[in-house]
Formats: structure tokens, sequence, C-alpha cells
């Protein structure tokens, strides 16, 4: 790819989202300080929130499993404005059954 055409700015600019990569997975979200300290933000911020409280799960139950998200949010200029994690719970494993009683 070449960035003959473009401004010095504009350079700058796409070059500066080129050189982030977002991770795939949690073991590689594990090598970077940033981005532990993007996890911590969210689950400080779970906690604060009273989002979930920790039970003991009923025998005919069936857990509903999260997933981590990450996401990188730039400034106008291109600059990393910060490292976002959000942890998200995986709705489509529930059946409709699950999701009628839940919505009662």
């Amino acid at each position: 790819m070449s960035y003959n055409n473009l401004s010095p700015f504009y350079t700058s600019f796409v070059i500066s989202f080129s050189s982030h990569v977002e991770p795939n997975t949690y073991s590689e979200t594990m090598k970077h300080d940033y981005w532990r300290k993007a996890i911590q933000c969210e689950i400080s911020a779970l906690e604060s929130n009273q989002t979930w409280e920790t039970v003991i799960l009923p025998k005919e139950k069936i857990v509903i499993g999260c997933k981590w998200i990450f996401k990188i949010k730039y400034k106008t200029n291109g600059k990393v404005e910060m490292y976002k994690a959000r942890l998200v719970a995986k709705g489509y494993t529930q059946n409709a059954m699950t999701i009628l009683i839940l919505s009662l």
C-alpha cells in the first residue's frame, strides 16, 4: 500500500490506525498492560452498577456464558483515546423458553 498521494496529516492518521490491533483472544489481551487495565475498569463498572451477584446455580438452570469484546477508541486526529473492554453475555445460547421466563 502506498501513502504517496496522501497529505502528511492524513498519512499519520492512517498509519496510527494500522499500527494498533484489537486482540481476538483473551490470551492475546493479557500480554498488554493497557488491555488488562481496560478489563479491570469494566469489571469495576459492572460491580459498582451492581450488574450481577454471585449465587449458587440451581440444578435445573443452565449457565449462559459470556465473552470479552475489545475495541480501540480513537480521537478525531487518529491518536488512541482509550482501550475499551466489554464483558457481554452470550444471549444467543438461550432457548426460547428461557427467554420467555426471563421476560415475565
